[in-house]
């Protein structure tokens, strides 16, 4: 991999990682059209990527971020002075105690369980799934065209955040669990799940993003540890600054983008491109 190439990979991450369309597989489209190998270390690679996109929802989200870790550690912070004068104490908490923020921190978590459990467990199978680019961005791409459009199609649309419940956050976890596997749309899984439980497109935009952070946070550091012990980690690291910094740029205006965009239209369109673009995949890969 090249410099060249390493900014282009981070470029396409940036765009396709918020925007419904499935940043894995076109980071697996491009690999394999550029002649990348599907080795260990373009896989760590592409996984570590996504922690630039991190940077950017930090940076467009830090506001709410910042209520939703205060809101939280100060509810939790209840829970143990209570939990230490009985066991059962820690629970009788008043609505005035849990603000709005601090529920949303609560579901976060909730959410991140099944998403972090299945990373973990199903970690080798993923990596080996990365070595067939084109059939894998095929599968998750039409998948993510079917989810969209029955998302689009079924939901009610007309909850927000505020209205959610235990049920919705753990809900919503289990459809991220579809994106641990390469080629699924992180944010096209989330936010179908989301509009599934009735919230509208923002709503479900937002909780899909803020939801991601864990998970994302959690892969990129687990696969930092291989990458420290790589041999020839001198001549990778730029690799990885490069597609790291274009990454977050363009991350951030993605963001921006999206949201804007869903306030006033519908996922359709992105249900067309996924199809088109799957279908160009199987036929490469039949071909």
């Amino acid at each position: 991999m090249t410099i060249l190439y390493a900014l282009l990979l981070g470029i396409i991450q940036g765009l396709t990682e918020f925007i419904p369309v499935s940043s894995t597989a076109h980071l697996l489209i491009t690999q394999n059209l550029l002649g990348i190998p599907a080795d260990s270390a373009t896989f760590s690679f592409l996984v570590i990527v996504q922690l630039g996109t991190l940077v950017s929802l930090f940076i467009f989200y830090w506001q709410d971020l910042l209520k939703i870790m205060r809101a939280t550690f100060q509810v939790s912070g209840v829970m143990l002075k209570k939990f230490r004068s009985g066991p059962g104490q820690a629970w009788n908490l008043t609505p005035e105690t849990i603000s709005p923020d601090a529920l949303l921190g609560f579901y976060i978590i909730l959410a991140t369980i099944p998403a972090l459990l299945a990373g973990y467990l199903l970690r080798d199978a993923v990596e080996a799934l990365f070595r067939q680019p084109m059939l894998q961005a095929s599968m998750r791409l039409f998948a993510a065209a079917i989810l969209l459009s029955l998302a689009e199609r079924f939901s009610r649309k007309n909850r927000q955040l505020e209205g959610m419940n235990w049920l919705d956050a753990l809900v919503i976890g289990v459809f991220q669990v579809i994106a641990v596997f390469p080629g699924a749309s992180r944010s096209g899984t989330t936010i179908s799940g989301g509009m599934f439980r009735g919230f509208d497109r923002p709503s479900a935009a937002r909780f899909a993003f803020l939801m991601s952070i864990p998970v994302m946070l959690a892969a990129g550091a687990y696969e930092m540890l291989d990458v420290l012990q790589m041999p020839d980690l001198g001549a990778f690291l730029p690799l990885l600054a490069v597609g790291f910094v274009s990454a977050a740029i363009t991350g951030w205006f993605a963001i921006r983008w999206l949201i804007a965009f869903l306030g006033k239209r519908s996922l359709y369109g992105f249900a067309v491109y996924c199809a088109l673009v799957g279908s160009a995949c199987l036929a490469a890969y039949l071909l």
